[in-house]
């Protein structure tokens, strides 16, 4: 309505400066001074007036873009300071709560909530103002949806400009969550770091027990045997001296049959040349052997498994095994199964029926804890004990070659 005013007024002011020109330019063509000195009076009038005008309208129009400019830039200071409060929180509910606050004071909303995804609230204008929607966004996730409230309707502009908010609040959210998983993560991979530094810390501390209670003992006897056969020689007692030397070689091979056991044990050469089966098929053989027990195995499943998994799941097959030999079965049984998720499953079973050790399980459980598996041992309905460990899928996957 203003602009139409305008507009008459100047077409009003043209057309009076142009009408008073043609009378001065008659009254001077048909020899009236007076008419013509009359018009040309008013045409210069009227020119100044219209030039007033302009002067006046072209003043308004700044003033009023002055006006909106310095709006546009008040709003947008109070979105950056928005946008600023809604990311000074890591936490995401708490960047959704932010992000309502902040969107009914930018808009002057009577509410502001956030919609889960695929509810859209009530159709149509809520009861007593008007409705925006805006999408909560990121990567073509949907994570929800802005729902402002107010009494005003809602311009093309409050859109674009709840749309520049839901857009920030949206990857604030999405980070927030994604450094929540690397913490995560980063706490997985110290306790299991953690894990593993027991492991090794525990495994050291066995194998100097058992150097020192086992073959370093023996050694000591075989030095005061052969003590004993070079004072029999010395004294002329070549019988009793050959008898000495000859427990001493006795005891010595067992000694040396005992390391290169534990040699075997520590990095087993059949399992690096060979396979995973071939290594475990003579662990069973040489229980079958040594202390007439049947082992059954069904390890096929064993070879999809990476290599230092491997290593691992064979080392716990192992110590179950010598565990079961102190049971005194007459069946053992082993089996490695890959599970529907990916993961694998090892049985152990045995049918003997001397009491489980305590130390012997914990020294199982922190093998399979360097695995990130689950352990369980049960008893059988008529005795005998059943060990399973169950490796989850990403073990296998990362420990593979």
């Amino acid at each position: 309505m203003g602009g139409r005013i305008s507009g008459n007024a100047r077409g009003i002011l043209v057309a009076c400066t142009v009408g008073s020109a043609l009378v001065g330019a008659l009254g001077l063509a048909f020899g009236k001074p007076a008419v013509a000195a009359g018009g040309l009076v008013a045409s210069t009038a009227f020119f100044g007036a219209f030039a007033l005008y302009l002067i006046v309208t072209e003043r308004r129009r700044h003033e009023f873009a002055e006006d909106e400019l310095q709006a546009q830039a008040t709003f947008l200071e109070s979105l950056v300071d928005s946008i600023g409060a809604v990311s000074s929180t890591l936490d995401a509910a708490e960047i959704l709560d932010r992000t309502c606050e902040e969107a009914k004071r930018l808009f002057e909303s009577r509410s502001a909530r956030i919609l889960p995804p695929g509810r859209q609230g009530a159709d149509g204008a809520s009861p007593g103002g008007e409705r925006m929607i805006v999408p909560l966004a990121v990567h073509g996730e949907r994570l929800g949806d802005l729902e402002l409230v107010r009494p005003e309707p809602f311009h093309r502009w409050d859109h674009m400009r709840a749309t520049v908010l839901a857009d920030f609040a949206a990857r604030a959210v999405e980070n927030a969550r994604l450094l929540e998983e690397a913490r995560d993560r980063e706490a997985e991979r110290e306790r299991l770091t953690e894990r593993l530094i027991t492991a090794e810390q525990d495994e050291r501390r066995r194998l100097s027990l058992f150097l020192h209670d086992g073959p370093l003992q023996s050694m000591s006897g075989i030095a005061l045997m052969h003590d004993a056969a070079l004072a029999a020689l010395q004294d002329g007692r070549s019988d009793d001296a050959a008898k000495v030397i000859e427990n001493s070689l006795e005891k010595e091979r067992d000694t040396i049959r005992v390391l290169r056991d534990l040699s075997f044990a520590i990095e087993p050469i059949v399992l690096r040349d060979q396979g995973f089966y071939a290594a475990v098929r003579a662990l069973g053989d040489q229980i079958e052997m040594t202390h007439r027990i049947t082992v059954v195995t069904d390890l096929e499943a064993g070879e999809r498994l990476g290599e230092k998994s491997q290593v691992a799941l064979y080392q716990i097959i192992r110590e179950s095994l010598n565990q079961a030999v102190r049971r005194r079965p007459l069946k053992i049984e082993v089996a490695v199964r890959e599970r529907d998720d990916g993961g694998f499953e090892t049985e152990i079973a045995d049918d003997g029926v001397e009491e489980r050790r305590r130390g012997s399980i914990e020294a199982i459980d922190e093998r399979v804890k360097i695995l990130n598996g689950r352990l369980s041992i049960l008893s059988g309905e008529h005795g005998g004990t059943l060990v399973r460990v169950v490796v989850p899928p990403y073990v296998a996957a990362a420990r593979g070659r």
